[in-house]
């Protein structure tokens, strides 16, 4: 049975010049990097300037993708920028990085979900190559959560980054079998009864302010380590495959604690994670492509691989997708 995937035909990053220590926080909070690296795993983390804005840093991470994809403006018909630190309350960052990268066909619009918005991203995405309204998509992570951190607060301000990541898209035909190339499915949750959890404490239509983010650390890590492996086990069943075949589990680089509890409750091996927490902190939806990248230049993602992608983000909204690269 001949069937659409979506094919990675390209993938790139984009980070600020600017990186900032655990010491050098310690500078400026109560905190350490002993106490920081026990209870994330983060040492570092890069923080953008004023002059780099979630689009310009978009732009940079798409260019990356399109440049290994070797495709040009013209051959992209679908932008969606998965952020919650937009440039501004509108026009979308996903049409800011539309005209930088001087696209002028097809649609681009920004996808709010957090920190699982780049799963999101990837799952919307899919419907619209694999239903034939779409030919080629740039799906982009973009955060500048620098500009939404309490300054005041070290349990938050410490967690982390900013920076971008982009993949390319291609609708190719395959078989229809798990052997395929290209997105073989994703599953996504959402539950707003979480909202306290995990939120920012301000709005446009609330509050007329940004606000800073507030998190309830401890709520969070037991929810992400005890009730999102659905849509992993969801995701394993709708493809056909288990744990044992994953080449490599890339999720949403939070908190090192989480993502290995994680995966030793899904019987994932540890070495088949990939880590990118220490160098990067928390960049929310940015955090996955960015990782994705990462593995992909140092040589351990490579073509036909099972790769499963998975994140939580604030609200809470959860999902995972298999994809053979």
């Amino acid at each position: 049975m001949v069937a659409l995937r979506s094919v990675v035909v390209g993938c790139g990053s984009a980070l600020p010049a600017r990186v900032v220590t655990n010491d050098d926080l310690a500078q400026r909070v109560d905190t350490s990097d002993e106490w920081i690296v026990q209870r994330t795993g983060i040492r570092q983390r890069h923080l953008a300037d004023e002059s780099e804005t979630t689009s310009v840093l978009g732009v940079r991470a798409a260019q990356a993708a399109l440049g290994e994809a070797g495709l040009g403006p013209e051959d992209i018909d679908l932008v969606i920028c998965a952020t919650s630190t937009p440039d501004h309350t509108f026009p979308s960052t996903a049409t800011q990085i539309q005209a930088g990268l001087g696209i002028h066909q097809g649609a681009a619009f920004d996808l709010q979900a957090v920190c699982a918005g780049f799963v999101y991203g990837v799952a919307t995405a899919d419907k619209f190559l694999t239903t034939g309204a779409a030919r080629r998509a740039l799906v982009v992570g973009a955060e500048t959560f620098s500009r939404i951190l309490d300054w005041e607060d070290r349990t938050t301000c410490v967690l982390f980054g900013d920076g971008a990541g982009a993949i390319v898209l291609e609708a190719r035909e395959g078989a229809g079998t798990k052997s395929d190339r290209g997105v073989l499915t994703a599953s996504l949750r959402s539950d707003g009864r979480h909202r306290s959890k995990l939120y920012v404490d301000g709005g446009p239509g609330s509050t007329g302010t940004t606000g800073f983010l507030r998190m309830e650390g401890r709520d969070v890590f037991r929810f992400a380590v005890g009730s999102v492996t659905d849509v992993i086990e969801d995701a394993f069943r709708a493809s056909g495959t288990t744990a044992e075949e994953l080449n490599w589990f890339v999720p949403h680089q939070a908190n090192r604690r989480i993502i290995e509890a994680s995966a030793d409750k899904l019987g994932i091996a540890r070495e088949k994670v990939v880590l990118t927490v220490d160098r990067h902190g928390n960049t929310s939806a940015a955090s996955i492509p960015l990782a994705l990248d990462a593995a992909r230049k140092d040589g351990r993602i490579r073509e036909g691989d099972l790769v499963m992608i998975e994140a939580i983000g604030g609200g809470f909204t959860w999902g995972a997708a298999v994809i053979r690269w």
